[in-house]
């Protein structure tokens, strides 16, 4: 048996169409009703709303001025960092790579900590306004070990190519063999023994001044930025 379909269908007669504009009168009374209520509802819990927005708002701005505070007293307290060896000496070889970067942060650089497994002889990674790109490979010992010249070819056979600096760096709390030195200063790969360390974390000197590394042209911009992030630290 087949199914009838149900649809509408036109009205037909005066009668069917008087009946259809009653009901389409009062659907669209009801509708009237229903959203002046709406509205009044809202109209009633405008104050809760407008408290509960003032209240985010209140909120976004406290944590906002929270955030800026603690980035602020960071930077206060980096510009004022000193590490002795022997704190450099007690650190795990992740910390110490965190405190090159500390170090380079306190010295106007913008800075992070690449170094983990695959890091290409790349621990730090900072940026200069003036100096351009420094890689700096982390070298820690706990016995006074000496840096070998293969260090210095990775770090040479990477820092360019891979990590697109500018300067590269080998650091260590011991020492380097002489001919890593020699292959170092030969091929532009720079280094920081235990004594430079001292220098540079315990005594305050910055890297670029103790590296002697040279300003680069064309960077107008940034070391104005730069001396206006100063002036805020300094404030």
């Amino acid at each position: 048996m087949a199914r009838r379909r149900i649809g509408l269908r036109r009205p037909r007669g005066r009668g069917e169409y008087l009946a259809a504009a009653v009901v389409g009168v009062a659907a669209a009374t009801l509708l009237g009703q229903m959203a002046l209520a709406a509205l009044d509802e809202l109209a009633r819990a405008w104050p809760v709303w407008s408290a509960a927005a003032a209240a985010g708002a209140c909120y976004g701005i406290a944590v906002t001025l929270h955030r800026l505070r603690a980035r602020r007293s960071r930077w206060r307290a980096l510009a004022a960092l000193r590490l002795t060896l022997a704190h450099l000496d007690a650190l795990t070889d992740q910390a110490f790579e965190t405190a090159l970067r500390d170090l380079l942060i306190r010295d106007g650089w913008s800075a992070r900590h690449v170094g983990r497994q695959g890091d290409q002889a790349a621990d730090v990674i900072g940026h200069h306004p003036q100096r351009g790109r420094i890689v700096l490979q982390a070298k820690h010992t706990r016995t006074g070990g000496k840096v070998g010249s293969s260090v210095m070819y990775q770090v040479k056979g990477t820092a360019g190519p891979v990590h697109r600096a500018d300067t590269a760096v080998v650091v260590t709390n011991g020492s380097f063999t002489r001919d890593a030195k020699a292959w170092g200063e030969r091929h532009g790969v720079h280094w920081i023994d235990r004594d430079r360390l001292r220098t540079w974390a315990e005594q305050g000197l910055p890297v670029h001044q103790l590296l002697r590394l040279p300003a680069r042209p064309g960077r107008a911009a940034p070391v104005r930025r730069a001396a206006v992030r100063a002036r805020t630290l300094s404030g």
